[in-house]
């Protein structure tokens, strides 16, 4: 039975000259037995019209905020509970803008504020729209709450020029939604963890480190979009929550631990991305140590190491480890994927520009325990999660 069958869609078709191909997506949706809805903007009527998608969906196309083509049910409420997805393909830059901006000033983006479904967009729209600045915000705001992107393909545009910004292609776009419908990570159990850990030397001050805590909440926002269930064990950073995952905050590498451990026997996936202090202050000056012309002596001790404790005890899990780097990078992470018994390492230098602490990229290689190994170039840390995410199914399903 197609994942489609019985599934209901909402169809925001907006005023691009791709809007033409929205027919083709709604015929192939009501062909794979989904129930579509299709919602035209004021500008897309400029370039398809009702008719068409009346006959290809033999439903009733929505053009107003007050059409009402049920009686005594308010359609942007009444569709906005059943949709399953909202599909808004072609998505042009003014539209981006109010979904970005949470304005509601049509049946379209009042849909989009008034359901709980799954956003999906596809935009369409000139290349330098597509990349102007103000657009690009649009989608990172979009992305961060959610939304699931299609990305334009490049080639020659309607007005003549060439590059990013053609609509995809039926197929691609197919794919996005019943990735939607259809999570590849639904049922799996997935423990992250992420950012520092802080070290108290007194009441004031700490041993830490620089991270940032980005890649972890990456992979944590990452596996939810793709239907996980998500723990995050985090210690303190500046970044929101990820939305639908547990999220446990810690300070310590001790405290960080035995959240671990509390959840520990319910997870299928472990990746621990989390910088973890390494050695902690014996003991604790209670209350702020206050300056003086003598010097302070502190001694350190070792901190509990969270992954060899977890891979003694890994069973059927997978488990993966971060290795930051500034030196011997495959050696020192081929030693820490063999001693710590686990089944992926991802490794990283951290001297390298834009693979360091507190930055939006990286670029990492893949060392599997099997001696598979895979070089990524310099990506987005949202990109590598999309690519650590899918190399996991592959060796999760085999099992």
């Amino acid at each position: 039975m197609s994942v489609f069958e019985g599934k209901h869609i909402l169809l925001g078709v907006t005023g691009s000259i791709a809007a033409y191909k929205a027919a083709d997506i709604a015929s192939k949706l009501t062909q794979a037995g989904a129930e579509v809805d299709v919602v035209l903007t004021e500008h897309a009527r400029h370039f398809v019209t009702e008719v068409t998608f009346r006959a290809i969906t033999r439903r009733p196309v929505l053009t107003d905020l007050f059409d009402e083509p049920e009686e005594r049910q308010i359609a942007h409420i009444h569709l906005a509970k059943r949709a399953d997805v909202l599909l808004v393909a072609p998505a042009t830059a003014n539209i981006l803008a109010k979904l970005a901006a949470g304005i509601a000033d049509d049946l379209l983006t009042t849909l989009a504020l008034a359901t709980h479904a799954r956003l999906v967009i596809a935009p369409a729209m000139n290349t330098v729209m597509w990349e102007h600045p103000a657009t690009q915000s649009n989608v990172r705001t979009l992305d961060a709450r959610g939304a699931l992107f299609v990305y334009p393909a490049e080639g020659m545009l309607a007005c003549g020029d060439v590059g990013a910004g053609k609509l995809a292609d039926t197929p691609t776009i197919l794919q996005a939604v019943e990735r939607v419908l259809n999570p590849p990570l639904k049922g799996v159990r997935v423990l992250v963890t992420a950012g520092p850990t802080e070290e108290p030397i007194d009441a004031v001050r700490h041993i830490s480190n620089p991270s940032s805590g980005k890649m972890g909440y990456a992979i944590a926002e990452e596996a939810v979009r793709q239907g996980a269930g998500v723990t995050l064990v985090t210690g303190p950073t500046l970044l929101e929550p990820p939305a639908g995952a547990q999220t446990v905050s810690v300070r310590t590498a001790q405290e960080m631990l035995e959240a671990c451990l509390q959840v520990y026997d319910d997870v299928d996936v472990v990746i621990a991305t989390a910088a973890v202090s390494d050695y902690r202050p014996a003991e604790v000056w209670h209350g702020k140590r206050k300056k003086g012309d003598e010097e302070w002596t502190i001694r350190l001790v070792p901190n509990p190491d969270i992954l060899r404790t977890l891979g003694e005890r890994k069973g059927s899990r997978i488990l993966v480890g971060f290795a930051a780097e500034t030196a011997d990078l495959l050696q020192n992470a081929q030693h820490k994927l063999c001693e710590k018994n686990l089944d992926l390492i991802v490794a990283n230098d951290v001297s390298q520009e834009g693979s360091g602490f507190r930055t939006d990229t990286n670029r990492v290689t893949f060392l599997w325990a099997d001696g598979t190994q895979t070089n990524l170039p310099l990506m987005s840390k949202r990109e590598v999660a999309q690519r650590l995410l899918e190399a996991l199914r592959e060796r999760l399903f085999q099992r």
